[in-house]
C-alpha cells in the first residue's frame, strides 16, 4: 500500500513537470497570431514559406503569414500578410523570403525603405525577392563541377601547355 501511493505522488509531480514544460514551450515560441492590417506581395518562389509563418524586421516578429494563393493571371505567388498596427512600413519596402537555416523553415523577412508615404491597410508591397532554392544551388554545384571534372579529364591538355598540371611554381628573375 505504501509504494503504491509513493508511485501515484511521483506520477503526479511528473504530470505537473510536463504541464508546465508545455505551458513554457508555448509562451516562448511566441505562437500567438499578429492582429493588424492585411498587406500582399507577389513572388516567384515561396519554398518553405506556410501560412502562419513569421513575418520579422531586423529579426523581431511583426506579423504572420495569412493566407498564399496563385495568382490565376500573372502565375505568381500571392501572399497575404497580417502586420501589427503599431508598425508602419514604408511605400518602398522590401518583402523576401528567407530562411533560418539549411534545416530550418522560412519566413517573411522586411526590409523598411526611407520613403516618406506609408503602405495602407490592404496595400501591396511592391518590391520583393523570392526564395533561393538550395537543392537548386546544390544541384547545379554538382553538375558544374562534374561537367568541369569531365572535361578536364577527357578535353586534353588544360594547363596552357605545362605538362605537370598546371602546379607547378614559375621561376622568378634573380634579385639584384
Amino acid at each position: 500500500m505504501h509504494r503504491s501511493l509513493i508511485e501515484t505522488v511521483m506520477g503526479a509531480v511528473v504530470l505537473v513537470v510536463a504541464g508546465l514544460f508545455v505551458v513554457f514551450a508555448f509562451s516562448a515560441a511566441d505562437l500567438r497570431a499578429v492582429g493588424g492590417y492585411t498587406v500582399t506581395a507577389s513572388f516567384e518562389q515561396t519554398t518553405g514559406l506556410n501560412v502562419g509563418s513569421d513575418v520579422r524586421i531586423s529579426g523581431i516578429k511583426v506579423g504572420s503569414v495569412v493566407s498564399q494563393q496563385l495568382d490565376p493571371e500573372t502565375y505568381l505567388a500571392r501572399i497575404t500578410l497580417s502586420i501589427d498596427t503599431a508598425v508602419k512600413l514604408p511605400r518602398d519596402t522590401i518583402a523576401k523570403v528567407a530562411s533560418e537555416g539549411l534545416l530550418g523553415g522560412s519566413y517573411m523577412q522586411l526590409i523598411p525603405g526611407g520613403d516618406d508615404q506609408m503602405i495602407e491597410a490592404g496595400g501591396r508591397i511592391a518590391y520583393t525577392q523570392s526564395s533561393v532554392d538550395l537543392m537548386d544551388l546544390l544541384g547545379r554545384f554538382v553538375f558544374t563541377a562534374a561537367e568541369s571534372q569531365g572535361s578536364n579529364q577527357s578535353g586534353g591538355d588544360q594547363s596552357g601547355g605545362n605538362q605537370s598540371g598546371g602546379n607547378t611554381p614559375v621561376p622568378t628573375a634573380p634579385l639584384k
